[in-house]
């Protein structure tokens, strides 16, 4: 095992490719509540205004926009009746990251964008328990002030056995030397990269020694694939981008999250230690996990954890008999910008319900591109498209010159986005559609 001492080499072994390969490759006495399977509704407001975060040094601050960071809690199986207003001078097109089969609330093909002082209603079906997220960005490239994203947890309708559940969400800032913000697809020349954790650039989360912590990791940036690691602690990962996984501990520690990405991750507390930040360049500590003087929890750590259940996606997917199509990345050919979109363009390809769909996504650019599909989460295959990884994924980085093949059984009929965006903060996020027929 190689130890590493110093905080500047901390994540020597997480270059780029690490990075981008991270991912790519009995109920107790003292917990949370049990959850009863939920079939009814649940109405939910969200208001999109002018805001401020303090992100300079001197705590001042800085002009945003923002959806609230607070996280959101319901239960599977609910319906959620979402009202969205928005008080921003510019047209807003709210995403929720992760939920499968929404056709009906899909944005710019189902739902136009939000104009300035509007308001608009939608559902949300909640099938699957897991982490997600109301992503603003989609029309967010270039406006004049970045937008915060909305984390929504959709809770299992069986015990799970943790103590603490809480919800961990980076996002990314770029400050101007004035101390505004620029937004995402905008030049990002002569700016400050900031990073904060629930909001804050120094987080602290306290807990007792042996309590069981599920932490919700999201990566809320727009741009940018990050790694981060709880140090001296194993980070056994449970689910990815809202779907339960094999449990399998981060390499490292390390958790490596693309744009949007999510993962959550069992954590027994142990020690007082830093949450550390990497970006492909430099690591950072954005958080502390501080360990209370009072006594443990427990005498000792709780047993493995048992798998969280199924959402129900396929365990098998006919690659036989799959449909097979082409997506290149890292070029504008075939793409437009959000704000030029037009359903009436011709479609990136037709699923037929209940097929497997095999996608090969091809990265041009010299950069790294990140691919996320609407609709469904997909498998990650193996090189000899002979089998997949062990999780299920609606987001993923390619590295430049590389294709990665994905499959997905096409379940849900309508019309869905496709986006891609490379790891540059001046890049233009491009999308096309498809349609399950």
């Amino acid at each position: 095992m190689v130890r590493i001492g110093t905080m500047a080499s901390l994540f020597a072994m997480l270059d780029r490719r690490t990075l981008l390969a991270g991912l790519g490759a009995a109920a107790l006495e003292v917990g949370l509540p049990s959850v009863s399977p939920a079939h009814g509704r649940r109405s939910l407001a969200i208001s999109v205004k002018p805001d401020s975060l303090a992100l300079r040094p001197d705590g001042a601050g800085t002009p945003i926009w923002s959806v609230g960071s607070d996280d959101i809690r319901t239960s599977r199986g609910e319906m959620l009746d979402v009202t969205l207003s928005s008080d921003l001078p510019a047209p807003l097109a709210l995403h929720c990251r992760g939920i499968d089969g929404a056709a009906a609330a899909e944005p710019l093909l189902a739902r136009a964008p939000l104009a300035a002082g509007a308001k608009e209603s939608f559902q949300l079906p909640l099938r699957h328990a897991g982490t997600f997220l109301f992503d603003p960005g989609l029309l967010n490239d270039s406006q004049a002030r970045p937008l915060r994203a909305k984390p929504l947890v959709i809770l299992e309708s069986e015990r799970v056995a943790v103590d603490r559940d809480e919800v961990l969400l980076i996002e990314e800032w770029r400050l101007r030397p004035d101390g505004t913000a620029a937004a995402p697809g905008a030049d990002a020349k002569d700016t400050t990269p900031v990073y904060t954790l629930n909001g804050r650039t120094s987080f602290e989360l306290s807990a007792r020694a042996n309590e069981r912590l599920r932490l919700r990791f999201i990566n809320a940036s727009q741009r940018t694939v990050l790694a981060v690691k709880l140090e001296s602690h194993e980070v056994r990962v449970m689910a990815i981008d809202g779907q339960p996984a094999e449990p399998f501990p981060a390499r490292n520690g390390a958790l490596v999250l693309p744009p949007g990405g999510r993962a959550d991750a069992f954590v027994d507390a142990a020690s007082t230690a830093s949450i550390l930040l990497h970006d492909g360049k430099e690591a950072r500590p954005i958080g502390r996990l501080m360990l209370s003087s009072g006594p443990p929890l427990r005498p000792t750590p709780l047993s493995p954890e048992p798998p969280l259940l199924s959402n129900g996606l396929p365990a098998q997917l006919d690659l036989k008999n799959a449909q097979r199509f082409e997506l290149v990345l890292g070029t504008p050919a075939g793409w437009t910008s959000p704000a030029s979109f037009t359903s009436s363009t011709p479609p990136a390809f037709r699923a037929k319900t209940r097929r497997a769909v095999v996608l090969a996504l091809t990265n041009r650019a010299p950069i790294a591109t990140v691919f996320h599909l609407h609709g469904h989460h997909f498998r990650l295959l193996d090189r000899l498209d002979d089998g997949w990884k062990p999780f299920w994924l609606d987001t993923l980085a390619i590295e430049p010159g590389q294709t990665q093949r994905i499959a997905f059984l096409a379940e849900h009929a309508g019309r869905f986005l496709v986006e891609q965006v490379a790891t540059d903060w001046a890049a233009p996020r491009l999308i096309r559609w498809y349609s399950v027929e």
